[in-house]
């Protein structure tokens, strides 16, 4: 891009309006229709719900961390934003999506980029028959809940429940339970990302679970469609010496 034209979205927290008053003072500004670049000032979590936006699909965003662990966020440094965005590199990062029917027979849609999970909502476990391509995988596993991953979430909720960490570019995805009961020794399985996903949940009044994808959660759930989504993406730009792979395959080896 030779003619940026910038942005600016910032999260609510104080450090993160404070760089966007700086930048705004700073650079040239447009609005969203007219910008080519969304400066997004915050953290992981100010991105990740972009995904649900059109308005944001089809735009390159540069996110710099004003937020915590900023996984998916370049350092915040407010001179020569413009030089940085144009030497960037561009990955693209395809979300997951949920199609959810609750008890009451409604249908609900929500994509995420890290990952669908599925959560008991009471003092009794789930019970969730899984299903891949048709196929019944596991009859009934009895657990806390279930999660889908992203190789881009992998390292995010799926690795504090002992899932596996994929690298960035693997056309896969993580399927993990979360404190499984029955079987007791299944860890969970790595799945190709064509796979197709469906966890139909037993007993959903006696045992209610919830399902939520990025912003958007759904309870009393009795089924959980799960697959990619390969036709919209969200177009994040790095810093050259941002290497968001090396980030993803480092995590294997923080003790």
């Amino acid at each position: 891009m030779k003619n940026i034209k910038p942005f600016f979205l910032s999260s609510k927290k104080i450090k993160a309006k404070k760089a966007l008053k700086i930048l705004q003072k700073k650079y040239k500004h447009y609005s969203l229709e007219e910008a080519n670049v969304v400066i997004v000032l915050g953290g992981d979590g100010t991105i990740l719900p972009l995904v649900n936006d059109k308005s944001f699909i089809k735009k390159n965003i540069f996110g710099m961390n004003r937020g915590t662990v900023g996984f998916l966020m370049n350092n915040y440094e407010a001179e020569n934003l413009l030089d940085r965005i144009k030497s960037s590199k561009v990955t693209k990062l395809n979300p997951v999506y949920m199609k959810v029917t609750d008890i009451l027979n409604k249908t609900h849609l929500a994509f995420s980029l890290n990952e669908v999970s599925l959560l008991r909502q009471n003092r009794f476990a789930a019970s969730i028959r899984v299903k891949i391509n048709s196929k019944v995988k596991i009859n009934k596993l009895v657990c806390d809940g279930m999660l889908i991953s992203t190789p881009a979430g992998s390292t995010a909720y799926n690795l504090s429940a002992q899932g596996p960490i994929l690298p960035l570019n693997s056309p896969l995805l993580a399927l993990t339970p979360i404190c499984p009961f029955r079987p007791r020794r299944w860890k969970g399985a790595i799945l190709p990302e064509k796979s197709k996903i469906v966890l139909d949940i037993i007993d959903p009044k006696n045992r209610p679970v919830s399902a939520t994808a990025g912003e958007v959660e759904v309870r009393n759930v009795k089924k959980v469609e799960v697959a990619c989504n390969f036709t919209k993406s969200l177009n994040l730009l790095f810093d050259k010496e941002h290497n968001l792979e090396e980030k993803i395959l480092n995590e294997q080896f923080i003790l």
